[in-house]
């Protein structure tokens, strides 16, 4: 496959203005991309190089301590909400198992998850020894191990940029050789070890639009993004982090699970574009951030490729924001300090996490 090199990416940088036919001439934000114009604004949109050649940071360079500051001053009444899904353990029976992979086929509904293509992946277990029921006249202690696999549709958790590879390359032009069996060598994790404090701004699509929840295969625009900016009053900022709420757990509840690998609603490719420009520093979603079907042909899911290889900006799949819509709604504010603490993993290529919004 063809390398991504530094160079290529300044040369094509370089012709942008002039290389753009297959992109609606005069659409700053296209809704009929196409695998050529991902593959040209993986490079046009491209933070390599941006924050140094041995960056493994990306768009959380954007978070100053100056935006901390400002972001801690959105706390007024010191109410916090989650936006974490519980851990998917089987709701009947033992919660052991094995290790997190591929249930048996007849395994009951309630081990199977939240439904779809994963319906029979446990990404959660939990093994624990009870005590017996003789009291003892000394202290004693329970334990139990806990285990998770949790990239996928059921488990709320962040995608660091190592989570992605193209051409044999990952965020910065790091090479794809980086990978061992003890993770990612570069982009991992750990590159956010001391933790996630910034502006969060939600963006309650089923509330623009007067519905409890999109269509099953609905995508967001960025005239959408911008729409809801001005209802809303607020407008993103460098450094902010974008949450996208679809209604996916109000569509759950009422007509059963969505599988995401097949069709979801979410942001369209273009979205990309409109986030970069904003200088937004993580996006997240009550889904994996890609309309799927992606509408561009030849590309699953553009917005996981660009956001995670060419930004080098972290994701949030599978939040539930239903709390937060409520909350930010009584308000009528829908900015509020965010704050996460990713697991500190060498090698991980992201994790399970609890996002906290508090107002």
């Amino acid at each position: 496959m063809e390398t991504i090199t530094r160079r290529r990416m300044l040369a094509t940088a370089g012709c942008a203005a002039v290389c753009r036919e297959t992109v609606a001439e005069g659409e700053k934000y296209p809704r009929n991309l196409t695998k050529e114009d991902v593959d040209r604004w993986m490079t046009d949109l491209s933070n390599w190089g941006k924050w140094g050649k041995d960056d493994q940071t990306g768009t959380i360079n954007l978070i100053t301590p100056a935006k901390r500051k400002a972001a801690a001053a959105l706390v007024r009444e010191g109410v916090s909400v989650s936006m974490s899904l519980d851990a998917d353990l089987p709701k009947e029976g033992p919660t052991g198992g094995p290790l997190p992979g591929m249930m048996p086929a007849a395994a009951p509904p309630a081990a199977r998850g939240l439904g779809g293509a994963n319906a029979n992946r446990t990404t959660w277990t939990l093994t624990s020894r009870p005590p017996g029921p003789e009291p003892r006249d000394l202290a004693a202690y329970v334990v139990d191990t806990i285990a998770v696999s949790y990239h996928g549709n059921n488990t709320t958790h962040l995608d660091a940029p190592s989570h992605l590879y193209y051409k044999g390359q990952i965020y910065n032009g790091y090479p794809q050789s980086s990978y061992t069996d003890r993770g990612a060598g570069k982009d991992d994790v750990m590159s956010m070890k001391n933790g996630i404090f910034t502006r969060g701004v939600l963006f309650d699509m089923p509330k623009l639009k007067a519905v409890s929840y999109l269509g099953d295969d609905e995508p967001v625009y960025a005239e959408d993004l911008e729409a809801w900016e001005k209802k809303a009053g607020f407008r993103v900022e460098p450094g902010d982090a974008a949450l996208v709420r679809t209604g996916r757990w109000v569509r759950v509840r009422d007509k059963g699970p969505l599988d995401l690998n097949r069709a979801t609603p979410g942001l369209y490719a273009s979205c990309v574009k409109w986030l970069h420009e904003r200088g937004a520093s993580i996006l997240g979603s009550d889904v994996v951030q890609d309309v799927r079907p992606s509408r561009v042909e030849g590309v699953n899911q553009p917005i996981h490729q660009m956001a995670l290889m060419a930004l080098g900006m972290p994701l949030i799949d599978n939040a539930d924001l239903e709390a937060l819509s409520e909350a930010a709604a009584q308000r009528r504010r829908w900015t509020f300090l965010l704050t996460i603490n990713p697991l500190r993993v060498p090698g991980a290529t992201g994790g399970p996490v609890n996002p906290i919004a508090t107002f």
